[in-house]
């Protein structure tokens, strides 16, 4: 998910074991996003405390979690910011005598586990100054399933095919990570529904063969194609119906056709649902045209209006469809003779 979007502008408190201390792993996190904290159940050995003082050289802030105040950890005092207490395991009392014996130490204390105010307000004269605990608020899990590295590759591609011009240069290097892209892309221009009669044998003769305009709407089908591996097969069908769908009316209405924005941005107008994540996440990785992205925010637009338009046939929202095609100026047989085209040329691809 990243650490920005969990914490916001706070602070994340980052559990770390010996091992990850000592091999230096919280070094590919910013050090002003986190706190690094030191577990209570480590080995306090040399390896350790010489990692800690070079991690707080580094401008790393250190926590020691569910401190015992054991003798064994003064010899990282002089490196730790934050003592955390966790005050359900620990009297009141033995709180009070146990802070005693920090009074060489500078830093801050925490108290986990904070549950009432009473509580509260005795730590606060204790000299804790920062709170965990259900007394403020619980925990709220948040789950994302994670964007792999290839899903990325075919999400470029899927931006490549957004641009006036095509990079072949970039595409190249993308698909020569995923030979198997490459045959289906070739396959795919080859098959009998464009009507292609020879063997395509790069992505440059196919350029040629096809048109620029056509090779870019294959790589956005393919990369959606890969992206959909796994789901239900109706997610796909309803996205190339969008995008045929979309790009038609364009047409109609005689808008640029470089790059095709109509197209993708039906094809893409379920991509949240196909990949797992929250939109907005999705379209901050893929950066097509802000004009799609504009769309499939469903802010206004003419291109939102297509796609809005394509939604109401798709639920027999008659008064909305003459609604749009009015304030778009198209004629109602052309639009449901279209979306007929745009079903039939969707199950054709799926053939393929």
């Amino acid at each position: 998910m990243g650490v920005e979007q969990v914490m916001g502008n706070l602070p994340a408190y980052i559990n770390f074991h010996a091992k990850t201390l000592i091999r230096h792993f919280p070094s590919f996190l910013d050090a002003k996003k986190v706190v690094l904290e030191i577990l209570e159940d480590v080995d306090v050995t040399t390896e350790l405390v010489n990692a800690v003082k070079s991690l707080k050289q580094k401008g790393y802030k250190l926590a020691l979690d569910d401190h015992d105040f054991d003798a064994k950890w003064d010899v990282l005092l002089p490196y730790v910011d934050i003592i955390k207490v966790d005050v359900l395991s620990i009297s009141m009392i033995e709180i009070s005598k146990k802070i005693r014996t920090l009074k060489d130490w500078n830093g801050v204390l925490l108290a986990k586990k904070v549950a009432e105010k009473k509580q509260f307000e005795q730590l606060k004269l204790l000299g804790f100054t920062m709170f965990q605990g259900y007394f403020f608020a619980r925990p709220e899990m948040l789950k994302q399933k994670k964007l792999t590295t290839t899903k990325q590759h075919i999400l470029d591609l899927i931006s490549h095919s957004s641009k006036i011009k095509l990079d072949f240069n970039a595409i190249s290097d993308i698909f020569s990570s995923d030979p198997a892209l490459t045959y289906k892309l070739l396959r795919f221009i080859n098959s009998p529904t464009y009507g292609c009669s020879q063997e395509i044998t790069s992505l440059k003769h196919a350029l040629i063969y096809i048109g620029e305009l056509e090779l870019k709407k294959f790589i956005a089908l393919l990369s959606l194609s890969d992206l959909s591996e796994g789901k239900c097969s109706e997610i796909m069908r309803l996205s190339l119906i969008r995008a045929k769908f979309c790009e038609q009316i364009s047409v109609n209405r005689q808008d640029p056709q470089n790059p095709p924005k109509a197209f993708l941005t039906g094809l893409l107008s379920l991509i949240d649902g196909i990949l797992d994540h929250d939109l907005h996440l999705v379209l901050e990785a893929l950066p097509v045209h802000e004009d799609i992205k504009v769309a499939l925010r469903q802010e206004e637009s003419q291109l939102t209006q297509y796609l809005i338009l394509a939604t109401a046939v798709e639920k027999g929202l008659w008064q909305d469809c003459q609604t749009i095609l009015t304030e778009l100026s198209v004629d109602m047989f052309y639009c449901f003779n279209n979306y007929q085209q745009a079903i039939e040329w969707a199950d054709e691809m799926l053939t393929c």
